[in-house]
Parts: structure tokens; C-alpha cells; sequence
């Protein structure tokens, strides 16, 4: 089983999140991408505007036809703070040892991922794929992180060895950013070419993202 995760808000999911995991997918050849929508992110100073349940409701719907694609609702389940290192480690254990995991971040996630909880153990579940936008300078990594960008293979954190590895994918850029979408919606413009139609559908009947 060759396994990718995908996590984040999805605030509203839209077209480019799901460009970017088939175009993860077929990059690695991977049998299944599962976008896990984050429950409460500890990273932000705000929660998202709609709810978990329904960022949940329009990602398990916009992946309805894209048979590689699937939604994880772990996340969105979990009691308290979500943190990526309990999910990996869950699907890790729930997978075995064999199945090759990937993880996908962006490069500027890889910039703050020493402050991720316990992110030098990342490795001991998951490889990591980042997508890299035009631009990207390695050298302007954090002290932290340069080792590891570094070994791009296996890497020992603290004499214990790692098992993943770290792969820079050159993904379609997300040139559509929720935010927009949400000050559209709010301002009742036209949103039909950045979400899929069952989502947008969805937003309609519950009235989300009317005012911001």
C-alpha cells in the first residue's frame, strides 16, 4: 500500500487542493491520497469559519469523483488540539510497518516544522513530500531544519534512526486561496470556476462564508 496525506483546513476545499492531490499522487505513484480536514489547529489564532463537521461534509464531497482520492475523518474527531504526529503515528500503527506513508506539506510548512509538536519524530512514521513553490531558496531554512533538508534520506534524530525520507515534489502552485473564495462568497460573486459544484451547492444550502 503506498499511502498519501494530505492535511488542512479545507476552509472551503476548492479545485486546487484537488489538483494538488492527484497531481501527489501520480507523482508518486501512490495507490490512495487522503485529505485529512483538521479538526481545532492548534496553529491558528482563529478557528476556521465553518464548522469541522461541515469542512467534512465538502471534502468527502468533492472527492466523490476522484477514485484515488478518499477523506480521512480522524482529525475532525479527536478530542481537543490536532496534532500531525498523533495521526501518523495512528495510521502508521493501523497500516504495519510495510505500507509506504507520505505526508505532504508545503514549503512553508517546512520552514516553522521545528515547531510542530515533536517533529523530530515525523520521520520514524512517514516520508514527507514538499511541494515547492517557484522561488523556493533551501538556504533560508531555519537552522533546525537544514540537516534534514540536507540528508534528503534516512536521518538520525538524537541516534535513533530515522525511517522516512524527505522528497521535494514540483507541484501545480495553489493559485486559489480560500480566503478569496470566502470574500467572494461573502460579497455574493461567482465562485463557479474555484469550487466544485457539489461543494458550492453545499455552501448554498447551509449559507456558509456569508459574512466574513
Amino acid at each position: 500500500m503506498r499511502l498519501g496525506l494530505f492535511g488542512g483546513t479545507f476552509d472551503p476545499i476548492h479545485n486546487a487542493h484537488l489538483r494538488m492531490a492527484e497531481a501527489f499522487a501520480a507523482e508518486l505513484a501512490l495507490d490512495e491520497v487522503r485529505l485529512v480536514p483538521a479538526g481545532r489547529p492548534y496553529h491558528r489564532s482563529h478557528g476556521p469559519h465553518a464548522t469541522p463537521a461541515q469542512r467534512l461534509a465538502m471534502a468527502e464531497l468533492a472527492v466523490d469523483d476522484y477514485p484515488r482520492l478518499a477523506v480521512d475523518a480522524r482529525e475532525v474527531h479527536r478530542p481537543g488540539a490536532a496534532y500531525t504526529i498523533d495521526t501518523l503515528a495512528e495510521l502508521r500503527a493501523e497500516s504495519g510497518p510495510d505500507a509506504e506513508l507520505w505526508f505532504l506539506i508545503g514549503g512553508d510548512s517546512l520552514a516553522t516544522l521545528h515547531t510542530w509538536k515533536r517533529w523530530d519524530e515525523l520521520l520514524h512514521f512517514a516520508n514527507l513530500a514538499v511541494a515547492l513553490r517557484p522561488g523556493f531558496d533551501p538556504a533560508a531554512l531555519p537552522a533546525p531544519i537544514q540537516p534534514l533538508w540536507r540528508a534528503r534520506q534516512v536521518y538520525d534524530f538524537s541516534n535513533r534512526t530515522a525511517s522516512g525520507t524527505i522528497r521535494p515534489l514540483a507541484l501545480p502552485p495553489v493559485d486559489i486561496a480560500a480566503t478569496d473564495i470566502r470574500l467572494r462568497l461573502a460579497r455574493g460573486d461567482a465562485v463557479d470556476d474555484v469550487l466544485p459544484p457539489a461543494v458550492l451547492a453545499y455552501i448554498r444550502q447551509h449559507r456558509l462564508y456569508r459574512t466574513i
